[in-house]
């Protein structure tokens, strides 16, 4: 598995945030922003991104009556993620363009070891294997209240996925993971709140993003 790459080609911007956070909508915008300054920009998602990938989102998503071991569970988001970096996202960077990612490590910090409660040494160890010394050039967090992430969740016409239906403890627990992991690496993210306007969350975006790459 590759683990560098040249940091003057292309850019990894990753988005993180639970449920209803609101990450769809600003990474839309983002890349109509990177569009606006002939930026050859990419978006893709985790879990898939790939056809493998996209397969193991629908296993991790739909509802069973079969339980899923929280170890299991990591280790399908890691296999996903490791057919991503190889299929989609390394070859982009290297080709120079920049790649918007809806979700990427740090999810599996805050989903499996948060909510799940994998220990941080155990999900270090698989990130080890997979992508040791390749990490995001710019992480955008996007956070709101755990009650108004529900709500826009329940507000959505469509049925509710597997960790959508979790309980609200579960996304507290999720959301005080990744407040941690931006302790552990503050330079790398941009935590921004989205119970303002769109259009204020989408300005403070382009601005974390633009003062990152000296746009």
């Amino acid at each position: 598995m590759e683990t560098t790459r040249n940091a003057r080609q292309g850019r990894f911007i990753t988005f993180e945030g639970t449920e209803g956070a609101g990450k769809t909508t600003q990474i839309r915008l983002l890349k109509e922003y990177l569009d606006s300054l002939n930026i050859d920009a990419l978006v893709t998602r985790e879990p898939g991104g790939t056809e493998v990938g996209e397969q193991v989102r629908s296993l991790l998503l739909q509802h069973t009556s079969l339980a899923m071991d929280a170890s299991s569970e990591l280790l399908l988001m890691f296999a996903a993620r490791a057919q991503h970096l190889a299929q989609i996202i390394f070859p982009a960077l290297r080709a120079g363009a920049w790649v918007i990612c809806d979700r990427f490590t740090d999810a599996s910090y805050a989903y499996q070891g948060g909510g799940r409660g994998i220990p941080e040494a155990q999900i270090r160890a698989i990130e080890c294997a997979v992508h040791e010394n390749f990490q995001p050039d710019l992480t955008v967090l996007l956070t709101c209240a755990p009650e108004t992430a529900m709500r826009r969740v329940g507000d959505r016409d469509e049925e509710k996925d597997r960790f959508e239906s979790e309980s609200a403890e579960f996304f507290r627990r999720v959301h005080a993971a990744y407040l941690k992991r931006v302790e552990q690496d503050r330079e790398r993210f941009a935590v921004i709140d989205t119970e303002a306007k769109i259009e204020d969350v989408a300005a403070a975006v382009r601005q974390a993003v633009a003062s990152r790459f000296s746009l």
